[in-house]
């Protein structure tokens, strides 16, 4: 889950709980429940026209005879509320338009929003589609500003271009006229930010944008911002014409509210989220499926996306049929630590399976975490590997003496495997209240 909803989502969750476990609604639960609704957007600073609007469109299509008569009405309040609260935040993904001879992507935002970070997520996202990108330092005030850029260009092996004698839009028409040289196919540009929005840094924008016609123009919005976010986008958008947003720090745990509200009040697409610093932290947004989460459902076609980038598929397989089984055991998980290094924590993936979010807070692995989980299981005989079971106090004493590692540590592991083996033995149960789940697992 994003961090950022997940007040939003326990409230949610709970309050669509108690629907579906009623046999009938009449229009009273409804009202009821769409008054609960209300109140947890309201708190989670969704913004308050956004919410009657969002609140209106559920109850119309919630109170109908076809939802009242149905064998399972609590689901299909529920539906309705997923579907709403993804034609909120723009229904479908909302992909890059890069259709001219040589693209540009300008990134716009206030200071501190992220801007530098995601030119060079960015950058890294398109060089994973095939392309060469070179990343254009427009940002000639902020200092070190063109320092960063230049780092995260040696990170991701690509070219930087930058003059720190020169004006932004000297910089601008001279890495037009140079990109060949450099053999890229798309620039992206960071352009100043100030703390606050003014007529100066406005202009110089717009004076960018004419110089460089872009294809995109990105909007870097803080996720944390709250109800700022929204006027600021607007205010871009009326200067600069936008073509979309890149909200940041999604992984933060401010309410959330901005990220629901851009869309509906800015009238441009969230096109990617932004999730921790790491280059390669930089999520493509889906509201669909971001509606999921938030509802408790997880994300499972992400999930497959991502297993199909990074795992051994056939892994993979042979994992999918010991999970349906219920064969999953200390060996399997230990064969799974390197994949999970390659797809985030195990935190990160169990979240985007349908029922388990709520229950994942302590199962984040990483580093030399794994590392001392691997020493341990190691140590262990095939015969506990398979059933941890048979792991009394005499064998742990051996299995920490074996690792380096002390007898706790070890408990802390089979009281982690035990939860995960329980939600992968789960996972088939999960057909009954969301039907097939889609994609390579197979689930």
């Amino acid at each position: 889950m994003f961090p950022l909803f997940d007040s939003l989502t326990g409230k949610l969750t709970d309050i669509l709980d108690q629907l579906q476990g009623k046999g009938k609604l009449n229009q009273e639960d409804v009202e009821e429940a769409l008054k609960q609704v209300k109140l947890a957007l309201l708190e989670a600073d969704v913004n308050y026209k956004v919410v009657k609007k969002l609140t209106g469109r559920i109850k119309e299509k919630a109170v109908g005879k076809e939802v009242m008569e149905s064998l399972t009405p609590g689901q299909q309040v529920i539906k309705i509320v997923r579907d709403e609260l993804a034609e909120v935040m723009g229904q479908e993904r909302s992909e890059l338009e890069l259709n001219s001879d040589l693209p540009v992507i300008m990134v716009v935002g206030l200071q501190g929003s992220g801007k530098t970070t995601t030119c060079g997520k960015l950058a890294r996202s398109l060089e994973k589609d095939g392309r060469f990108p070179m990343l254009v330092a427009a940002d000639i005030y902020r200092p070190a500003a063109i320092d960063q850029l230049e780092k995260l260009g040696d990170d991701l092996d690509l070219p930087v271009f930058s003059d720190r004698d020169r004006s932004p839009e000297e910089i601008a028409s001279l890495s037009l006229k140079n990109a060949d040289q450099y053999g890229a196919d798309v620039l992206i540009v960071d352009t100043a930010g100030r703390l606050q929005i003014d007529e100066e840094m406005m202009n110089e924008l717009v004076r960018l944008e004419k110089r460089m016609s872009p294809d995109e123009i990105l909007l870097v919005a803080d996720a944390l911002t709250g109800q700022e976010a929204t006027s600021i986008a607007q205010e871009f958008d009326e200067k600069l014409g936008l073509t979309g947003i890149v909200l940041t720090k999604m992984d933060g745990d401010a309410r959330g509210g901005a990220a629901l509200s851009m869309v509906e009040v800015s009238g441009k697409p969230v096109k990617f989220a932004g999730m921790g610093e790491k280059l390669d932290k930089l999520e493509p947004f889906y509201p669909d499926r971001v509606a999921g989460r938030i509802l408790g459902m997880g994300d499972v076609l992400s999930l497959v996306e991502k297993a199909e980038q990074e795992m051994d598929q056939k892994k993979a397989e042979k994992l999918e049929e010991k999970i349906k089984k219920q064969q999953f055991t200390l060996q399997d998980f230990l064969e799974q630590l390197d994949e999970v290094r390659n797809m985030g924590t195990l935190g990160e993936i169990l979240d985007k399976i349908p029922g388990v979010s709520k229950k994942i807070d302590d199962l984040d692995l990483q580093g030399d975490e794994i590392d001392r989980i691997e020493a341990i299981i190691n140590s262990m005989t095939p015969r506990e590997r398979a059933n941890p079971k048979i792991i009394d106090g005499s064998r742990k004493r051996r299995i920490a003496r074996g690792s380096g590692r002390e007898v706790t540590e070890v408990n802390d592991l089979l009281e982690r495997f035990n939860k995960v083996k329980k939600m992968m033995d789960n996972i088939g149960s999960l057909r009954k209240r969301f039907g097939s789940l889609p994609g390579g697992l197979g689930i």
